[in-house]
């Protein structure tokens, strides 16, 4: 084995803070909206429209991720992913993304290398870069991303523009890192295909704008389970928002992990987070955009009901409450 080969073993603290920022932002490409990338004491980029879209979304050992679960390069593509869902569930396309890394001394440098390879990963997927941020030593390892975004001249879709009569639709899908969760609380590793999605959600990116060109009313990710989210849309609409479950596709993988965990794939769909599909409402007459499809109604009234029945119970994920 050359010297190149062998693996690198060294923790953070003896590469030293400026060791790591320049393992991880050199020899990386950067879109044309950065006029000045990570290096100096603030990144500069284009903003064309004149509006900046931005959210921030901090992870944190043991409550969004485990790391007997996930390896580095999972969790920095989920940090990235649940930032970048936000950004397009507001009809923006991503324009960069600010990092904040907290850990421990003892850390391993190929570690953070592989957390920061698994971000540039799903940055390059939206389209987008990492563009600066800040390492500092914590006892509890931290990812916190702060994503940009731009509206390209049209108006933010937002929780509060659903009308009755309105087209409920989904893109992406629903209930698959629900069930990753439930086979790795068991213990198991497999089927992939669900494991994988709760630890790497999928947001339909390129969604989101489309939503925004096609008229959508409001629009939402789904982090904390779709009668969850779809209340906050409920409530800042005034607005009732009716699910069809007979327009709710449950895929057969769900139907067989299901089955062999004893558990109920409807539950999974319905209530389940962290998938980051968006479901954005449009006026009844109007074409769904490619990638769309039907899910339920909007409706006079308010609150959620699921095929017509009350739905009262805040389901899903609320920090504190659990």
């Amino acid at each position: 084995m050359t010297p190149e080969e062998r693996p690198d073993t060294r923790t953070v603290s003896q590469v030293g803070e400026f060791g790591l920022i320049r393992r991880v932002t050199e020899h990386r490409n950067q879109p044309s909206s950065t006029l000045l990338g990570p290096g100096d004491d603030a990144a500069v980029l284009t903003a064309p429209d004149g509006r900046v879209v931005a959210t921030t979304d901090v992870l944190v050992q043991d409550v969004h991720f485990r790391l007997d679960w996930s390896g580095p390069r999972h969790v920095g593509r989920k940090a990235v992913a649940v930032n970048l869902s936000d950004i397009a569930a507001m009809g923006a396309v991503p324009t960069g993304l600010l990092v904040g890394l907290g850990c421990s001394g003892e850390v391993t440098a190929e570690f953070v290398d592989e957390l920061a390879a698994g971000m540039w990963e799903e940055a390059r997927r939206a389209g987008t870069a990492l563009i600066g941020g800040d390492m500092v030593t914590s006892n509890q390892l931290t990812v916190s991303v702060t994503a940009l975004g731009d509206l390209r001249g049209g108006k933010p879709v937002t929780r509060e523009g659903a009308r009755q009569g309105d087209v409920v639709a989904l893109a992406g899908g629903l209930g698959w890192s629900a069930a990753g969760l439930a086979v790795l609380a068991r213990g198991f590793r497999s089927p992939l295909s669900v494991v994988g999605a709760h630890r790497v959600p999928q947001p339909p990116y390129e969604a989101g704008p489309a939503a925004a060109v096609a008229g959508a009313t409001s629009m939402i990710d789904i982090s904390d389970g779709l009668l969850a989210d779809m209340a906050h849309v409920a409530d800042a609409s005034g607005v009732s928002v009716d699910i069809r479950t007979d327009q709710l596709e449950v895929p057969q993988r769900l139907l067989e992990v299901a089955s062999a965990l004893g558990a109920d794939p409807g539950d999974w769909v319905l209530n389940g987070g962290e998938d980051q599909a968006l479901v954005a409402t449009f006026p009844g007459d109007r074409e769904l955009p490619d990638g769309w499809r039907p899910i339920g109604r909007v409706r006079q009234g308010r609150g959620v009901t699921v095929d017509g029945v009350e739905h009262t119970e805040r389901a899903g994920w609320q920090h504190w409450r659990h």
